[in-house]
């Protein structure tokens, strides 16, 4: 057994040294810019395997490689006549020669002239990876740190670790999150990237525990109930993660006092201006992260000048079920910062995308239509 299992690891070792770590030459650059995301989650086990397709698409982008990018997608999806895609804050890359481009023009978007990658969390489900972690980018000779989500769609099984001999994993899609500001360049506004299959508030459902405990507070019209949502919150609960340069890390004791001040500021507009439908859930038993997109009701135009768009949330639970970190990637509350002409849609379209006369009282109670 240690014979077989002896080389993989070191391989595995290696891998970690050339891909998630800095160079010497890099780990002495200055820290310009840093984000939370590394440094709030620091002391939060997690389990983060080196040998799958998502590290190596982070990797190849860090490298500049767009050939081991391009290599981890084929012309089609396998049971779809659709070509494969990767969908950045900045834009969507469809086809291999898209893809391509997108590799070829990372680190030239972020102004850097080659950068890192460190994995922070992992959630490995349902044919899909959610892949948390910090890119940091060099940039006139110092480093800045951008949080990433990083959702990858399988097309083929991840390795198994028990076979080092197997090929690498192939991927569909990929879709990256992070906020607006640490993208040169770009306006806060996406479009969102999943249609409905109806315009209403995902099903509570297909959530369990402490997830479906958060979703049925948050998400009960009209407005959400802030005690029901603290109450899926163990009482070291950390929110944020995602936060714009400059965000200050607070205590242990003041996060956890302001994660249980939560839901009195959602419980103003959530859900009778807006509701987080989830698209895709991806859940290990320990973290659930949701890739959403918003519904947005007449009131919530008026009163907030809403828009919909597409968002990631995660939620880790702890040993006992509870909710011990909340980590949400959006641009809510910038659109009155959108630049029209920098958009994929008129300022006129993206107002009529997803959006309802008003929400339902109840949680998910909409009568479905034949």
């Amino acid at each position: 057994m240690n014979k077989i299992y002896t080389p993989l690891l070191m391989g595995i070792a290696l891998i970690l040294m050339q891909g998630c770590g800095s160079s010497t030459k890099e780990a002495d650059l200055p820290v310009r810019k840093s984000c939370n995301l590394e440094r709030l989650y620091k002391d939060m086990p997690r389990d983060i395997r080196t040998d799958t397709p998502d590290l190596t698409f982070v990797n190849a982008l860090c490298a500049g490689n767009s050939d081991e990018v391009v290599a981890l997608f084929r012309e089609k999806k396998l049971f779809w006549d659709e070509r494969p895609a990767v969908d950045a804050p900045y834009g969507r890359f469809e086809g291999l020669d898209d893809i391509r481009s997108f590799a070829k023009g990372f680190l030239t978007r972020f102004n850097a002239t080659s950068a890192t990658f460190t994995p922070v969390f992992q959630t490995i489900g349902g044919g899909r990876i959610a892949l948390e972690g910090v890119f940091k980018f060099v940039v006139d000779g110092a480093i800045e740190e951008v949080p990433f989500f990083v959702i990858t769609d399988l097309r083929t099984p991840i390795p198994d670790l028990r076979s080092p001999t197997r090929s690498l994993s192939l991927l569909e899609e990929v879709r990256m999150y992070t906020h607006y500001s640490f993208v040169p360049g770009l306006t806060p506004y996406r479009k969102p990237i999943f249609k409905p299959a109806h315009y209403e508030m995902g099903d509570p459902g297909l959530l369990t525990g402490a997830m479906r405990a958060y979703y049925e507070a948050l998400h009960h019209a009209p407005y959400c109930n802030p005690e029901k949502i603290h109450a899926a919150f163990a009482d070291e609960c950390i929110v944020g993660g995602y936060d714009p340069w400059g965000t200050p890390i607070l205590s242990k004791e003041e996060m956890s006092q302001n994660a249980h001040k939560f839901g009195y500021g959602l419980a103003t507009y959530i859900p009778a201006c807006v509701g987080m439908r989830y698209e895709t859930i991806i859940d290990d038993g320990k973290t659930c992260v949701i890739e959403w997109c918003h519904i947005v009701s007449k009131q919530g135009q008026q009163e907030r000048n809403r828009i919909a768009m597409s968002g990631c949330s995660a939620y880790t639970r702890n040993d006992e079920g509870y909710l011990c970190s909340v980590r949400i990637s959006d641009y809510a509350g910038h659109e009155g910062e959108i630049d029209w002409t920098k958009t994929n849609v008129s300022r006129e379209e993206a107002y009529s995308i997803n959006l309802v006369d008003e929400f339902h009282g109840g949680c998910g109670m909409k009568e479905q239509e034949d």
